[in-house]
C-alpha cells in the first residue's frame, strides 16, 4: 500500500469513474478495447450497475451509454463463480430487455457490450483477452451471413453481429506483463495498481493525474485504505474456506465473508453448503 501512487481501477469504478469530470478515464479504456473512439454519454441506473453501498462488497458493475446509443456493461469480478458465464448471459440479456421499451419496435433494440475484467481463472485457456460475438456461419459452404442490401442501408450495418451483443474477457491473472498493444498498458495497469514505464494508450494520462491517491484528501485516502484492507480480509476468508472440510471448521469464515457484504449465494458457494445452512449459521449468531 505504501509503495502505490495510484488507486485501483475497481475501487476508481465504485467511487470516481461514474462522475461527469472523470468520463474521460472510461472513454479512454473503452476506446483501446473496442478500437474505436468512444464518447460516454452518460452512467445508467440499471440492475446492472446498482453500486452495493456497503464498500466491503467487491463486485464492481458500470452501466455507460456511448455516444451512439450503444449500451457497456463493464463488470470488475474478484471471487471464483462456476456459473459466471450464465449469470453473464443473464445479465447481457437483461440489459437488451430493460431499455427495450413498450410500444418500440425491434429496430430499436439497442447494441450491447459487456466487458468483464476478471481476477479468478474463468474457463479453460492460455489467452488474457477473449472477444466473444455472434457470428452466423454457413454449414456447409462456410460463409459468413451478411445483411441485405435494404437491410444495410437501413440500419447502417453490413452483419449481424453488429447487432447482437459482444462480450470481452479480460483474465489478468494471465497476463504475463508484455506490452503489445495499447490496450495492454491498461491491463498492467488493472494488474499491477501501476503504470507500465512507457505509456501512450488513452487514458493512461488522466489515470496518472486523476486517480493518483497522494493528491486526494484525507478522507477519501483513509477510505481507499480501508476497502484494500477489507478486500485482504475477504480474500483470505476464501482462501480458507478450501482448505476447511467441516461446518464448524466454517462457521468463522462464513461470519467474516458475511460482514464484507458477500452475498449469501456466494458464501454458500465457497463453503459448499447450501444457503439454507448459511443462513441457519447466521441466524444462530444474530446475523439475520
Amino acid at each position: 500500500m505504501n509503495t502505490r501512487t495510484l488507486v485501483s481501477f475497481d475501487w476508481a469504478a465504485k467511487k470516481l469513474l461514474r462522475e461527469k469530470v472523470n468520463f474521460d478515464i472510461l472513454e479512454g479504456f473503452l476506446s483501446e478495447t473496442l478500437h474505436e473512439d468512444v464518447i460516454v454519454k452518460s452512467i445508467l441506473e440499471s440492475e446492472s450497475n446498482k453500486n452495493d453501498t456497503d464498500d466491503k462488497h467487491n463486485k464492481v458493475d458500470v452501466l455507460c451509454e456511448n455516444a451512439k446509443s450503444e449500451l457497456i456493461i463493464i463488470e470488475i469480478q474478484f471471487y471464483d463463480e462456476i456459473d459466471y458465464f450464465h449469470r453473464l448471459n443473464y445479465a447481457v440479456s437483461k440489459v437488451v430487455t430493460e431499455y427495450m421499451y413498450e410500444g418500440y419496435d425491434y429496430s430499436k433494440v439497442k447494441k450491447v457490450y459487456s466487458i468483464n475484467i476478471i481476477y479468478f481463472d474463468l474457463g479453460r485457456g492460455d489467452d488474457y483477452l477473449y472477444h466473444g460475438r455472434m457470428e452466423f456461419r454457413g454449414m456447409y459452404k462456410n460463409d459468413i451471413l451478411s445483411l441485405s442490401p435494404g437491410q444495410q442501408t437501413e440500419f447502417n450495418k453490413r452483419y449481424p453481429s453488429e447487432i447482437f451483443p459482444e462480450i470481452i474477457l479480460f483474465k489478468i491473472s494471465k497476463f504475463d506483463d508484455i506490452i503489445r498493444a495499447p490496450l495492454d498498458q491498461w491491463i498492467y495497469f488493472f494488474k499491477h495498481t501501476e503504470l507500465p514505464e512507457n505509456y501512450d494508450a488513452k487514458g493512461l494520462n488522466q489515470v496518472k493525474n486523476k486517480l493518483n491517491l497522494s493528491k486526494m484528501d484525507t478522507t477519501t485516502q483513509s477510505d481507499y485504505i480501508d476497502y484494500l484492507k477489507n478486500v485482504r480480509i475477504s480474500q483470505n476468508a476464501i482462501e480458507s474456506v478450501r482448505k476447511e472440510g467441516k461446518i464448524e471448521g466454517k462457521i468463522e469464515v462464513i461470519l467474516a465473508l458475511h460482514e464484507d457484504g458477500i452475498p449469501i449465494a456466494q458464501i454458500a458457494k465457497y463453503t459448499k453448503l447450501t444457503q439454507v445452512e448459511v443462513e441457519k449459521i447466521l441466524k444462530e449468531y444474530g446475523k439475520l
